[in-house]
């Protein structure tokens, strides 16, 4: 008979594993070439120190005269504190009592809650890498009598609950927790439950996930941004912090590629070993290596993921990319150093599966405090303004029209 207890032991030793392995390797191809640790983690605090420059030690000089003067690594330290990130499953007290004397059913049962978690998981964790730490998903730009249109729905999908805040920061009365039920990719508009009064919504407003806001990792955004701190480091002070950043790329092409890569060898010798980019200006690169009818070379990558090559360098599309931008990143560089792997949250007995207080339903919340720390930012470059003449495949085809000789207008 199944019960609250067999489900507790089968979620902390048969699920925890596979939904660790999923979450790390393949909830995004990015985040599996990053290694994991827990060095330099001091309670609830990352604290690296982070080596600059060369030593200086160095010297020529006479046979007989004085040796070089000592001259040490620089370092600065790195500082940020752990990200709390969660993820909570929840089952019915009905539906327990209904599979109780049905094992199958009851597995299959917990195989579609936890299906639901890795999904959910995975797209956050995803956004996340891209993001800047703030957990700004998009900003409204107009609104009607039943949706929200906004400047890109990149990091929306349907199911999200999330908060709507002024621009000044402050939570919009009525819009805390709200869910979005619909995604129109095309138009960008998102609509949410029929109890959900749109009559706060104002233009400029930003939508965050639940709870989110200012507490996720340090993404590339933050990494690549040109204002501010980076780990409490002011990059006024160490311009070795900035990375690598060329707009206006225009048409793209191996020289711009190579011109970045050929630049972060030189001055920071970085070795890129990942490429990742909008799958808009993959298709662009496509086309670039078609015009000149060059092979395109593909590789699998660990998770399973298929990636194009740049001189043996993978190259990956990701939906979280701006539509005008590639990264060069040397992966070596980066780490998540976590105070622990996944685990689920306990309570004081031990018991990972709670009563929902007040309501017929039980919950279990997985649980890993990390964050996202780059030893040497000036090592990773940012390709952006990247032209294509490729279309938007979200735009829809409308007025088609085929003459007897089968030509296609719209």
């Amino acid at each position: 008979m199944v019960t609250l207890t067999s489900a507790q032991n089968a979620l902390k030793s048969v699920y925890l594993g596979v939904v660790s392995d999923q979450l790390n390797i393949n909830a995004n191809p990015l985040l599996g070439k990053i290694k994991q640790t827990t060095a330099d983690v001091w309670g609830k605090e990352i604290r690296k120190l982070a080596p600059y420059g060369i030593n200086g030690g160095i010297g020529a000089g006479t046979e007989d005269g004085s040796l070089p003067a000592a001259a040490g690594n620089n370092y600065v330290q790195f500082v940020s504190k752990l990200k709390n990130l969660y993820g909570t499953i929840e089952i019915s007290d009905k539906a327990i009592r209904a599979s109780a004397n049905n094992a199958g059913a009851f597995v299959n049962l917990l195989n579609a809650e936890m299906e639901g978690l890795i999904k959910a998981s995975s797209f956050n964790l995803g956004r996340m890498l891209y993001g800047d730490g703030s957990g700004k998903l998009a900003t409204v730009t107009t609104k009607d009598s039943s949706s929200v249109t906004l400047d890109s729905v990149k990091n929306v999908i349907e199911g999200m609950v999330v908060d709507f805040y002024t621009a000044e920061g402050s939570i919009v009365s009525g819009l805390k927790g709200v869910r979005i039920v619909n995604v129109d990719r095309v138009n960008k508009k998102v609509t949410f439950g029929s109890s959900v009064s749109l009559t706060n919504v104002a233009a400029n407003q930003i939508l965050y996930v639940q709870g989110s806001k200012d507490e996720e990792i340090t993404g590339l955004g933050k990494i690549f941004s040109t204002t501010g701190s980076l780990y409490e480091v002011d990059r006024t002070i160490h311009p070795w912090m900035n990375p690598y950043v060329q707009s206006e790329a225009g048409e793209l092409s191996d020289t711009t590629i190579q011109t970045a890569i050929d630049f972060l060898e030189e001055v920071s010798g970085s070795a890129i070993d990942f490429i990742t980019c909008s799958a808009q200006v993959k298709r662009a690169y496509q086309q670039y290596l078609g015009s000149y009818r060059r092979n395109i070379d593909v590789m699998e990558l660990q998770g399973g993921y298929k990636a194009l090559t740049y001189n043996g360098i993978p190259l990956v599309s990701d939906r979280f990319v701006d539509d005008d931008t590639m990264y060069l990143l040397n992966t070596k560089e980066f780490a998540l150093h976590q105070l622990c792997d996944w685990k689920w949250l306990e309570g004081d007995d031990g018991k990972i599966i709670k009563q929902k207080e007040g309501y017929p339903t039980y919950s279990a919340t997985l649980v890993k405090y990390a964050d996202l720390i780059c030893n040497k930012p000036n090592g990773q470059a940012k390709i952006t303004g990247i032209s294509s003449t490729i279309s938007n495949p979200f735009k829809p085809i409308v007025n088609v029209t085929v003459d007897n000789t089968g030509s296609v207008t719209e």
